[in-house]
């Protein structure tokens, strides 16, 4: 798989991508993922890519010609099955997004920076708008991080144990269960018996049960559509 991640300050991602997981995928060919500095793409002497808004409202946008530039020049090489303007006022991420995102074999996605983008890139270009939450970043650098990062875990060969990533939480829709590890008592704190029973039914039960009321007790939103 092949992201192209379009910004303008592409430097401050470089070490979350030398992470271990994604590192890893890379390394091995899993993944590729390519940063673009949209400065390279502006004919601007000074290299500029954003100006003034029209209407007298306040803050700089990015101007359509470095991303067009960009994206045509990306979209010249190979097919790319989605382009991605990470956005404040975009569809909520979730998990069922990245299982979908994980299954594509190449996606641009474009930070936005300053006030956003020119409203002619999201109409011409842009193919999907994710937002990560209900609140504004200074750039969509991070968000751009949040949905590699999501992806690539769940590409095969990515994590050693290829079935962990789908027991994570929201992958059954509801919160992952607790979790224990050796020892099985820690001062007076014991792991549950019936994670030492071995009874795999059982502990498929305790699992179901467990999830199913952390769920109702920390995001109840997650059970309305039951």
């Amino acid at each position: 798989m092949r992201i192209d991640i379009l910004s303008v300050v592409p430097k401050s991602m470089e070490s979350h991508l030398q992470s271990s997981i994604i590192e890893k995928a890379i390394k091995k060919g899993i993944a590729e993922v390519h940063l673009h500095d949209l400065h390279d793409y502006s004919s601007d002497k000074h290299k500029k890519v954003d100006d003034y808004l029209y209407g007298g409202n306040s803050g700089m946008l990015l101007k359509c010609e470095p991303v067009f530039t960009c994206i045509e020049k990306l979209k010249s090489e190979r097919t790319y099955d989605e382009i991605i303007y990470v956005s404040a006022d975009g569809e909520k991420y979730n998990q069922s997004t990245a299982n979908k995102l994980s299954l594509m074999k190449n996606i641009i996605i474009l930070a936005g920076h300053y006030k956003g983008i020119d409203q002619r890139i999201r109409d011409v270009l842009i193919t999907q708008e994710i937002s990560i939450g209900d609140y504004v970043l200074t750039g969509g650098e991070l968000p751009a991080l949040v949905i590699t990062d999501s992806i690539i875990r769940l590409l095969p060969g990515s994590i050693g144990d290829s079935t962990a990533a789908l027991s994570d939480s929201f992958q059954s829709g509801l919160l992952d269960s607790p979790q224990y590890t050796r020892p099985e008592i820690f001062r007076e704190y014991k792991v549950p018996e019936v994670l030492l029973s071995g009874h795999h039914k059982n502990i498929e039960k305790w699992i179901e049960v467990q999830s199913y009321e952390k769920t109702k007790r920390l995001r109840p939103d997650l059970l309305e559509n039951e």
